[in-house]
């Protein structure tokens, strides 16, 4: 099959059978944007050709699929929309190779332009979709739960997301926290989490609060110099205007006009939940992210996160996104490690807990 790829439409051609698979060569009537498809030394192609188990060879603007008819067909599809965000003006790279193979699989429009409108009262409370980094500019979700995802934060007042390692959801948390505040719907950022390999012994490590808390907000921390120079962190750290509580420290506290940015949430037991979502006050919103798979509160302790997110789903005014494995984003092998780890805990009912 001869497929080629122009503006605004696309031409198809016919179909070429053998005896071991299909072929079909989609052509790509911008040799740039081609380029930038297929990616630096073909690394793009050969990711594909990895997640989908087909053999792909480019020459200029042309690319040869060959393999099985179905993936083939979704191979192509993949193709048309790296294609089609390129000629918007977006980088491609493996993740958001990742992100196609599964958005295409679902047949579903990847990255729809046109949002949903916004409840009435919340208009241009969040928008969504321009999330910006410093060093990469925009930020575009890469699958179709971390497109729901900013829909949810732009929407909601508290937001729960829970999900394996790898699927953006501290990241993102954090870029539209930072939004938020530049544009001046919040006057100040906290960030907490449970500190539970300290446990009570968080008085005895060395330093001022901050930096007792810092090893256990390295990837906060990571996060925000993404999106905010290092020096203008460091600013609204000394004046108070991003805030590092550890969870038990927010006891007696109401917090109004913040974005709260609870993280690893798995480890915060059912009375430090219940008294974090209590500290919501007049102007703020909450984020609450973490991973059920891996709880380490002692043995016999229950999570007060999934327990929140059982209580809480019928609560107007509280969104709730569930990443799975399939929507890691970060190095293809750490999606194969996920999934793995995923299906063990399944296969093993008696263990409900992994670490790592």
């Amino acid at each position: 099959m001869t497929s080629r790829l122009s503006e605004p439409s696309r031409l198809a051609a016919s179909v070429q059978a053998s005896l071991d698979g299909v072929e079909e060569v989609l052509i790509l009537d911008d040799n740039r944007a081609a380029s930038l498809v297929v990616g630096n030394y073909d690394q793009n192609i050969a990711h594909l050709e990895r997640r989908l188990n087909i053999v792909a060879h480019v020459n200029g603007n042309q690319i040869m699929l060959h393999g099985g008819r179905e993936t083939v067909d979704h191979a192509r599809r993949v193709l048309e929309s790296l294609y089609a965000s390129v000629k918007k003006g977006r980088t491609v790279g493996p993740g958001d190779v990742d992100g196609a193979v599964e958005e295409t699989a679902l047949q579903r429009a990847l990255f729809p332009e046109r949002a949903a409108p916004e409840p009435r009262g919340r208009e241009n409370t969040a928008g969504f979709g321009h999330i910006s980094t410093r060093k990469k500019g925009p930020v575009k979700a890469r699958n179709a739960a971390q497109d729901s995802y900013l829909r949810v934060l732009a929407r909601h007042e508290l937001v729960f997301a829970e999900g394996p390692a790898g699927t953006g959801k501290t990241w993102l948390a954090v870029g539209h926290a930072v939004q938020l505040l530049e544009a001046g719907h919040v006057e100040r950022l906290i960030l907490s989490r449970p500190a539970v390999e300290a446990g009570e012994k968080i008085g005895f490590l060395p330093g001022d609060m901050r930096e007792k808390v810092d090893p256990y907000l390295r990837p906060i921390y990571d996060a925000l110099y993404d999106f905010m120079e290092g020096r203008l962190v460091e600013r609204a750290l000394q004046t108070g205007v991003i805030e590092v509580a550890p969870l038990a420290f927010m006891r007696g506290r109401t917090l109004s006009n913040a974005l709260i940015l609870l993280d690893e949430a798995q480890n915060a037991s059912s009375m430090q939940m219940k008294m974090f979502l209590t500290r919501l006050g007049e102007g703020s919103r909450m984020i609450i992210t973490g991973d059920p798979t891996q709880i380490d509160l002692p043995p016999g302790q229950k999570s007060g996160f999934s327990e929140a997110i059982a209580l809480l789903q019928n609560v107007e005014g509280i969104g709730h996104v569930k990443f799975g494995h399939q929507h890691v984003v970060r190095h293809d092998l750490v999606r194969r490690i996920v999934q793995v780890y995923e299906e063990g805990s399944v296969s093993q009912p008696g263990s409900g807990r992994t670490h790592g």
